[in-house]
């Protein structure tokens, strides 16, 4: 039951005939955007009402259902005024709603929810909060702790919600049933369970997302792709649990002056992926690596103190010591908090091995490169945790390098708190560098200019190439920069023609927008803080 909050966002401010219909839909929320806050409820705050639950909370631990939903959104709206960034940007909602209400205690928790975040936008436009979300905890233990998520191993990705949606095959994890099945990176959905992934129709949307993201175990799907050479892909997948490989490729690359150039593709911030982290920055020091092409196109984010130990395994501890990865600021009821220890993640120079929440054993010294610029490669994927690495570098004077598009824009980050068997992610806090900066709400800018301007090159991302293949196209113009400082010239690709022919589609055609979990597109404090 967790749906990002983007998304759900963008159904409230739907209209017309144009609906946006998604896997797992939890219910929209309405209540006035006046920008007056509904008063938190009386009482001694959240902790009042904490873990007393509906009886048709299945989520919930039988025990504790002796309440009532009125009971849990009491607690959701006390919980909120405690620990909201924007608390004082709370619309007044009624949460006796229908929306609100009736047995599915999930959809009902989320509507109320996604209601009371602030409605505000940011300069360019989009909502100032696209990322406050809840998921059950079984969901989130499951992903944060094991890096296990329900699916196929394939990654999506949609070039536009209306026909035509040219919707492909990012990467396939290893050993997963779409890996078994042949599937591979930029294969093209033709159709799903027989439906054209260009109908336009709602119920052939709906079979859409059923087999994109089914939502149950050991259910099949029949999904007939074009591969990127051409030809026919004609598989049916079974879903199941698929356990992430968040780093999913690394390789060393001898560039043309005989320098040894690393390459990691690196997807998710969650526990599993320090292991990985710490072996394959071993392996690029071993072989003497003198630059580092970080591959985070499809990185949301995850845990800040892993991004926080990426960054210092790449400067090393000249360019870190004494220095802050990212400064805390959480909202006015907590201004207290700002100066606590709890506020200041450093550039963590040990392992963490997080068991259960918590750091674990014996830490170990991390390896360094001790590098002086890196190489990031990002989309619109690239998302918190990862823009924090790019932040964190850029304050300790680290050159980054950013080969891609815009990033999504999320400064802001969360702790979570678990109340009657569902976990609650409201923005809690903005983060900054050493320098003091942290405005990126629109993305940091591949070659772009101003404060969010980094040096680069403006790629599309290339689906007709493997990741890791030096002709990829957004590999290459690293490459390419790394050796003269200039890029290459940006081809009109499939992509861009997609996106011209996609603004003339029908305006009756109903949307499409591919489901990612929202703990996979977030900043979370954990284990180290």
């Amino acid at each position: 039951m967790t749906l990002p909050a983007t998304l759900r966002r963008a159904r409230l401010a739907v209209a017309g005939a144009v609906a946006i219909l998604v896997l797992q839909a939890c219910g929209g929320g309405g209540g006035s955007d006046s920008g007056g806050s509904t008063p938190p409820p009386s009482g001694s705050g959240s902790a009042s009402v904490a873990q007393q639950c509906s009886p048709n909370n299945l989520e919930a631990a039988a025990s504790l259902r002796t309440a009532s939903l009125t009971t849990e959104k009491t607690w959701v709206r006390a919980y909120m005024d405690e620990a909201y960034l924007w608390r004082d940007e709370v619309p007044t909602v009624d949460a006796s709603a229908p929306q609100y209400s009736g047995t599915d205690v999930g959809t009902a928790l989320d509507a109320y929810f996604t209601a009371l975040l602030t409605p505000k936008l940011t300069a360019s436009g989009k909502y100032k909060d696209q990322f406050s979300f809840v998921m059950s905890t079984r969901e989130w233990n499951a992903l944060s702790d094991s890096g296990v998520v329900l699916g196929y191993g394939v990654e999506w990705h949609l070039k536009s919600a209306t026909p035509p949606r040219q919707i492909q095959v990012a990467y396939v994890e290893p050993n997963s049933p779409a890996a078994a099945a042949g599937v591979r990176r930029g294969d093209t959905l033709v159709t799903a369970d027989g439906v054209s992934a260009d109908d336009g129709t709602a119920s052939g949307v709906n079979v859409l997302n059923e087999a994109l993201f089914p939502t149950r175990t050991a259910t099949s799907h029949r999904l007939v792709l074009t591969p990127s050479g051409g030809g026919t892909r004609d598989v049916t997948l079974v879903s199941g649990n698929v356990t992430k490989t968040p780093v999913l490729q690394t390789q060393v690359i001898t560039a043309a002056d005989n320098a040894k150039v690393g390459y990691m593709v690196f997807n998710d911030h969650v526990a599993p992926a320090e292991a990985q982290l710490i072996t394959a920055m071993q392996n690029f020091k071993t072989q003497g690596v003198s630059d580092l092409v970080l591959d985070l196109r499809y990185n949301g984010g995850g845990y800040l103190f892993i991004a926080s130990e990426l960054a210092y395994m790449i400067a090393g501890p000249d360019a870190t010591t004494g220095k802050t990865f990212e400064q805390l600021r959480f909202n006015s009821r907590r201004t207290s908090d700002n100066a606590s220890s709890a506020a200041k993640t450093e550039f963590y120079n040990t392992s963490c091995n997080l068991v259960n929440g918590n750091c674990s054993g014996t830490p170990q010294p991390l390896p360094t490169l001790n590098l002086k610029r890196v190489f990031v490669l990002a989309q619109e994927g690239t998302c918190s945790a990862s823009e924090a690495i790019i932040n964190g570098l850029r304050g300790v004077d680290v050159q980054v390098v950013l080969v891609g598009g815009t990033t999504c824009g999320k400064p802001y980050g969360f702790t979570g708190k678990d109340n009657c068997g569902y976990s609650y992610f409201p923005i809690e806090f903005v983060g900054t560098n050493n320098k003091g900066f942290g405005d990126y709400a629109d993305g940091f800018v591949a070659a772009g200019t101003g404060a969010t301007g980094v040096p680069g090159c403006s790629m599309i991302d290339d689906f007709s190439r493997e990741l890791g293949d030096t002709s990829e196209r957004m590999l290459a113009a690293a490459l390419q920069y790394r050796a003269n400082g200039t890029c290459p010239v940006k081809p009109l690709g499939s992509s861009d023609r997609a996106t011209a022919l996609s603004a003339r589609a029908s305006s009756d055609s109903v949307a499409l927008s591919l489901n990612r979990l929202a703990a996979r597109s977030n900043r979370i404090l954990g284990g180290r803080q």
